[in-house]
């Protein structure tokens, strides 16, 4: 019996969860699991009420879980980085859920940006560091607001924290099994202090697995090489900042933001899975929003929780039904089917 703590968010995140787990049901409902979903309304609506965001009492409950599925954190009547630091970063933080993991996939039937590329060409993964570098939060201002006003924000990296992401990699690199390729993505010929960590970590681990190839790129080859030639990618494994940035190109050539997904992990402990979208507060309620990126959220948690057949079986409909090409455009509002309608679609095909 897992327990799964669900927390909706702001928004279309509710819309985008409720299909998510209808989803969740039907592939229980196939393979035999059992679970249980524990709500939580935190977000927006409840800090404006209470002017409560995230009570340390709800991350112990949040230990107790098998995994956390989140919809979307962002209100427009909340100032910006009060709901994001206060529910993502402290849930990432506290839970040290230190690898952020984004699949980068490009399914059948899905348009990409890129000219003459198909899903055989993107189909990487990137291992992000999710609880150091400049998001450590390690900085402050002198005297601001003056003219002679100073502002820092130190990037923090651990040899604690690197290896174990750089590991985490590596295991995963093998596991993939695909081209057995893993890029460190740094900027080690400026950033000479910390990423001259990343490298010799990334040397001295991989040693351990000389059936891997090892290869380096700086982020800004990174981003042009992703464009220009995505195959050559199998897992790339970064920094925070780094990472940050590189999976929002990422998105963009899978597809869009419509059907991105990603996990926040600590390998073996209760682990978040969410879309990688906003909360889009303009099209809440509409029943428009493309739900694909939180059921391929579902699909990530179910594959963390070992429940292999499930989570082959929803990868497996959200392929189907991108290659029937009924769905012609990711775009909210533009895909042709409702929100639930869409879901009913991914739940047929199950």
């Amino acid at each position: 019996m897992y327990k799964i703590a669900v927390l909706p968010g702001d928004g279309i995140g509710p819309e985008v969860v409720a299909e998510g787990l209808k989803v969740l049901q039907a592939v229980a409902d196939k393979t035999g699991f059992k679970y249980e979903t524990i709500r939580y309304d935190f977000g927006g609506d409840r800090y404006l009420a209470t002017g409560e965001v995230l009570p340390d009492s709800a991350l112990e409950e949040f230990r107790q879980m098998d995994a956390i599925y989140l919809g979307a954190v962002g209100h427009p009547d909340v100032r910006p980085g009060i709901l994001e630091q206060g529910i993502l970063l402290k849930i990432r933080f506290e839970l040290d859920l230190y690898i952020n993991l984004r699949p980068i996939r490009l399914y059948p039937g899905v348009w990409t940006p890129i000219k003459d590329k198909g899903p055989e060409d993107i189909d990487f993964v990137v291992v992000r560091e999710n609880t150091e570098g400049l998001y450590a939060g390690i900085g402050g201002f002198l005297r601001k607001g003056t003219s002679d006003e100073v502002a820092i924000q130190e990037m923090i990296n651990t040899r604690k924290g690197v290896e174990r992401c750089v590991r985490y990699a590596f295991e995963l690199t093998r596991q993939r099994n695909k081209g057995k390729k893993l890029t460190l993505c740094d900027k080690a010929n400026v950033l000479t202090y910390a990423h001259d960590l990343w490298r010799r970590v990334f040397a001295e681990v991989g040693e351990e697995y000389p059936d891997i190839e090892k290869d380096y790129a700086y982020v800004d080859a990174t981003t042009m090489w992703m464009v220009k030639n995505p195959e050559w990618f199998d897992v790339i494994v970064t920094c925070n900042m780094f990472g940050d940035i590189i999976t929002d190109l990422g998105a963009m050539i899978q597809g869009g933001l419509g059907i991105a997904a990603s996990g926040n992990i600590n390998p073996g402990r209760v682990s978040m899975f969410e879309p990688i979208h906003g909360s889009a507060p303009k099209y809440k309620g509409t029943n428009q929003i493309n739900p694909l990126a939180g059921i391929c959220a579902v699909g990530m948690m179910l594959k963390y929780l070992d429940e292999k057949e499930a989570a082959i079986m929803v990868d497996n409909a959200v392929s189907e039904t991108l290659a029937s090409g009924k769905i012609k455009d990711l775009t909210a509002g533009k895909t042709g089917f409702t929100t639930t309608e869409i879901g009913d679609m991914i739940v047929q095909m199950v």
